[in-house]
């Protein structure tokens, strides 16, 4: 990689970092250029470079977080020692990394409204929701679930994303404990 190359992959990272802190914090309404430029230590020509307008760089942030999210999420899976296992497993760590306030704010609460639905939906299956669909067709091919492997995971993906809302605007510092308790209970019922 040249020079030229790694200047612009550390400018980008420096925008998406400092979008990413500020986006957390304020939101994307709340949250002009000029702070994340100032934030990043950054010009209006190199923010413009790198992404079309501030909707852009919002999807770079998305983007990276569901990245970090993927990794955390096979990490826990792959661990696992069948497949049943591997998605509870899976589906805890994802628990874990988007009841983080940065994660929730930022992915859950306003990345479909800045996004729009369409774009949101298909970047959540490229990511997270893609690793869901893998683990529960797993869990099917082993013959620890039953059912049809898409609406299966629609509905466990429902129940984890209202969940996430729900432990995560709550004022008890036991929900997500519960939640987690909750999801395996669930998963446990329906398991063959």
């Amino acid at each position: 990689m040249g020079v030229k190359s790694e200047k612009a992959q550390a400018t980008r990272a420096a925008l998406i970092a400092a979008a990413r802190a500020l986006f957390a914090r304020d939101g994307y309404g709340a949250t002009g250029t000029e702070a994340i430029l100032a934030s990043a230590g950054m010009t209006r020509g190199a923010l413009y470079h790198h992404f079309a307008d501030k909707q852009a760089l919002f999807a770079a942030v998305c983007e990276t977080l569901h990245a970090e999210g993927e990794a955390v999420i096979e990490t826990q899976a792959d661990a696992a020692p069948d497949a049943f296992s591997g998605l509870i497993d899976g589906c805890l760590a994802f628990l874990d990394f988007v009841v983080r306030p940065d994660v929730r704010r930022i992915l859950i609460l306003e990345a479909p409204g800045v996004l729009g639905w369409d774009q949101w939906n298909e970047m959540d299956r490229r990511h997270g929701f893609g690793l869901l669909i893998e683990g529960v067709e797993a869990a099917v091919a082993e013959g620890s679930l039953a059912g049809d492997p898409l609406t299966l995971a629609v509905m466990i993906n429902g129940a984890l994303n209202y969940g996430v809302v729900w432990a995560g605007q709550s004022e008890d510092p036991t929900a997500l404990r519960r939640l987690k308790t909750g999801f395996v209970d669930l998963m446990e019922s329906m398991r063959r």
